[in-house]
């Protein structure tokens, strides 16, 4: 294994936001690209681009066009190749195509031989990576989901917006599933050392604004496609973060989307977002929050909600 060797799948948008993050920040010594067009001639003008702002990065990094083979001795890999969801395209038939083709992309990275931990991004997410996990064959540990790291900066941000705080001492998490059925376990959200909840306890006006910022945080990404049509920098940035708690073994806890068994949180065979301490074997540990009745029954919903959608067809396609 090749200590600070990355490996992306996937030189779209959101792919290429992460790269473009790593290019300027550094902690990465090698970034591979690898797209599954066949023509590559944009994975090279990718390269190239990058290469050329390489005079002004904080670190000397090889970045190339690669292919399959590359990952075998890659530390990280991250997917981010899939299709995004079309106009009257629900999320079950989006999972479908994504489900086959994220399939094949993990058939082709383990028979390099590759066994480091694999990062996640496509969507539906938190089904992506139980397909990931299922058919690379890897440790649970190692198969990370982007999960609502990014739903869960997105309320950092707004909650420091809105009390005027600095969003480095705001400490609350999303939790569920990405996608509607998130929820914030608020007892559990503090600014600084203070819960949010004793902040706002005797004020019935702050206890709705609550609701509505996580409803902000539900609708953000909807109001950016319909504004520019994607959102990209956001996740670039959030997969970063991830990349460099596994490539710098820092035990950062993280909203990551997380195979929960053996009754964690009273579940079984499922990925979803929950916090969890984040070092070079990928997930660590999870961080068992002590849910209310209702917060409970929210995450419970979030998992029956993959888990019908996986029963559907997805177990079908990762079993072909």
């Amino acid at each position: 294994m090749k200590k600070g060797k990355v490996v992306l799948v996937g030189t779209g948008f959101v792919g290429m936001s992460m790269a473009y993050t790593m290019l300027n920040r550094g902690g990465v010594n090698e970034l591979v690209l690898i797209d599954i067009d066949i023509d590559k001639n944009k994975t090279i003008g990718e390269e190239m681009d990058l290469n050329h702002g390489m005079p002004f990065a904080p670190q000397k990094m090889v970045i190339k066009a690669g292919d399959y083979s590359e990952c075998k001795d890659a530390q990280v890999i991250v997917i981010t190749a899939g299709i995004t969801q079309k106009l009257g395209q629900t999320r079950l038939e989006l999972a479908e195509n994504n489900a086959i083709i994220i399939k094949d992309i993990t058939k082709n990275i383990m028979s390099s031989g590759f066994n480091g931990v694999i990062i996640v991004a496509s969507n539906p997410v938190d089904l992506m990576a139980y397909v990931v996990y299922k058919v690379s064959g890897l440790p649970s540990n190692q198969v990370i989901g982007s999960g609502t790291v990014l739903d869960t900066a997105r309320l950092r941000y707004i909650l420091s917006d809105y009390l005027n705080v600095s969003s480095n001492n705001i400490h609350a998490y999303i939790m569920g599933e990405h996608g509607d059925s998130s929820f914030v376990p608020w007892n559990h959200a503090y600014v600084g050392c203070k819960k949010i909840t004793e902040i706002i306890k005797n004020n019935s006006d702050e206890v709705c604004k609550l609701d509505e910022i996580h409803q902000n945080v539900v609708n953000a990404a909807y109001e950016i496609i319909e504004k520019k049509k994607a959102t990209y920098y956001g996740i670039g940035m959030s997969l970063y973060k991830i990349v460099k708690s596994v490539l710098d073994n820092d035990n950062s806890i993280l909203t990551v989307s997380t195979f929960l068994k053996d009754g964690k949180y009273g579940q079984d065979d499922v990925y979803i977002g929950v916090p969890a301490v984040i070092n070079k074997n990928g997930v660590r540990e999870l961080l068992e929050l002590d849910l209310s009745k209702n917060e409970q029954e929210k995450l419970d919903n979030s998992c029956r909600i993959i888990k019908e959608m996986r029963k559907n067809s997805i177990d079908r396609i990762i079993g072909e």
